[in-house]
């Protein structure tokens, strides 16, 4: 049961496409079924929303939409509306600022889990953002979130259901120099 659906409700059986991708009910799932579509697909479509998850080509939402770009980075939110964060292993050295609340989707498979990279935040200087609490080094601070204007790959990616979030929000298309 994904955030805020009830067991009971029967859903539609009836699908939609969005840019040739099934809409199927299951909001998060379908957006990121979406997004990777836009990543393996390059098109010539415009969206109404500058940022809407659903824009293509992959690039449309970044400034000039025709920086090369091989990756829609994205957060996941929680029921309670906090970003979903996962753990990356650091290249330089694991401290406590391992942790990101932005992804890659690499494969969708099964009714609706996703294999996800963890990208590590950067801010506009290159240096790798501490996206933790200082007091509570379990939360995210949120305004920290703000600084991140630069993501790299990392070699971690974790597993997920995607029925259990409540919502995506797309945050930029970047080339990270990922080969398929």
């Amino acid at each position: 049961m994904g955030c805020g659906r009830n067991d009971n409700v029967v859903e539609s059986t009836t699908n939609d496409t969005v840019g040739g991708t099934i809409i199927d009910g299951r909001c998060v799932c379908d957006v990121v079924r979406a997004i990777k579509d836009i990543q393996d697909a390059f098109e010539d479509e415009c969206g109404p929303c500058p940022t809407s998850c659903f824009n293509t080509p992959l690039g449309n939402l970044t400034i000039p939409a025709n920086t090369p770009a091989d990756t829609r980075v994205f957060m996941l939110l929680t029921k309670d509306g906090s970003p979903f964060k996962a753990f990356y292993r650091d290249r330089d050295r694991c401290d406590n600022d391992c942790w990101s609340v932005f992804f890659r989707v690499e494969d969708i498979f099964g009714r609706c889990c996703a294999t996800l990279r963890v990208l590590e935040p950067r801010d506009r200087h290159g240096n790798e953002v501490n996206l933790l609490n200082e007091h509570n080094k379990s939360q995210i601070d949120l305004s920290k979130i703000c600084k991140v204007v630069d993501w790299d790959a990392t070699g971690s990616c974790i597993t997920v259901d995607l029925d259990c979030f409540c919502a995506v929000e797309c945050i930029a298309d970047v080339f990270l120099g990922i080969c398929d």
